[in-house]
């Protein structure tokens, strides 16, 4: 008897665990992105950054015009050893140049990602604690990196983040 009871409590647990359900929502996290007035703060952030570059990068090649010039106008009175130290200065002068520009890109996505980072946290929590309110066991990010066959409206939470975020709409 007392197998019996144990092993119907097993069937009913078992039972009750798997018939949890899953409740699946959307969220538009770049949407949110662009309604976040912290996004214009960043967008200042990088611009002064992006001309901070731009600034070093001119002072670079002020740098390489003003030694080469040097360099031009007293060629003729140099050793054959001056003017190697001269054309290996302008050549590290150079690579340092172009350095200065390929990683220029790179500098600036790091940037943006710093800057970001802290925003997407913010949306990342809200978009949980909506969730939660909700009953959601998971959520999809339905930005515009993802291609998803079919999102039915009614289990976007996009606009119930940004309510909860303090952020209206038109």
């Amino acid at each position: 008897m007392k197998k019996m009871i144990l092993i119907a409590f097993v069937a009913l647990f078992a039972t009750t665990t798997f018939a949890q359900t899953t409740k699946v929502g959307t969220v538009d996290a770049d949407f949110i992105l662009s309604k976040m007035p912290e996004l214009t703060t960043a967008q200042e952030a990088l611009k002064v950054y992006n001309k901070d570059l731009e600034k070093q990068l001119s002072d670079k090649l002020a740098n390489y015009d003003k030694v080469y010039k040097a360099a031009e106008a007293a060629f003729e009175g140099m050793t054959p050893a001056e003017k190697t130290a001269k054309q290996e200065e302008l050549g590290g002068l150079e690579n340092d140049i172009a350095k200065f520009r390929n990683n220029g890109t790179q500098l600036v996505q790091l940037k943006q990602e710093e800057l970001l980072r802290p925003l997407y946290k913010k949306i990342g929590d809200n978009v949980a604690i909506v969730a939660k309110e909700l009953g959601y066991t998971q959520i999809l990010n339905i930005g515009n990196n993802n291609n998803l066959a079919y999102i039915d409206p009614a289990h976007d939470i996009t606009v119930k983040t940004l309510a909860k975020m303090g952020i209206t709409i038109e």
